[in-house]
């Protein structure tokens, strides 16, 4: 549901950083990440603007072109399905589809987590953390090396 949804999302963004913020705050609502995102301090709006932090992508991201939608959703399924393996689940979660995105968006994902107050480390330490509530140990869950593709 959350790949359909952050999917859907897609076609407004205007700059990588926009589409981050757009899988953050659908997956902020949805899923066993939610809670997670929340008691990082993701919240409704930014506590910052990002454009104004330090954003380098501006409004027009790539030269204003925006990308592929469902090739964006492909690429973040595929990270995600490389992470609920890594952590040896039988089913991608919230919480891979979370990896996926931060992997995807590297830098852009981590100042929009800046601008709501948090870092990749806060916001993987909790998420990880509830999943290994669940039936499963997390693994690692630092970027992908090259060697892992």
């Amino acid at each position: 549901m959350v790949l359909g949804l952050a999917g859907t999302a897609m076609p407004f963004a205007r700059s990588p950083e926009e589409e981050a913020e757009r899988w953050l705050r659908v997956l902020r609502l949805h899923g066993n990440v939610s809670s997670s995102l929340q008691a990082a301090g993701i919240g409704e709006v930014p506590i910052t603007d990002t454009h104004e932090n330090g954003g380098e992508n501006g409004e027009q991201g790539q030269g204003g072109q925006s990308r592929d939608a469902q090739q964006v959703v492909n690429s973040i399924t595929e990270l995600a399905t490389r992470s609920a393996e890594r952590r040896g689940a039988n089913a991608v979660g919230t919480v891979d589809v979370l990896v996926g995105a931060m992997d995807f968006y590297g830098e852009d994902f981590d100042r929009i987590l800046k601008a709501y107050g948090t870092d990749r480390n806060e916001v993987l330490d909790r998420a990880l953390a509830a999943a290994a509530a669940g039936t499963h140990e997390p693994a690692d869950y630092g970027p992908l090396d090259d060697d892992e593709e």
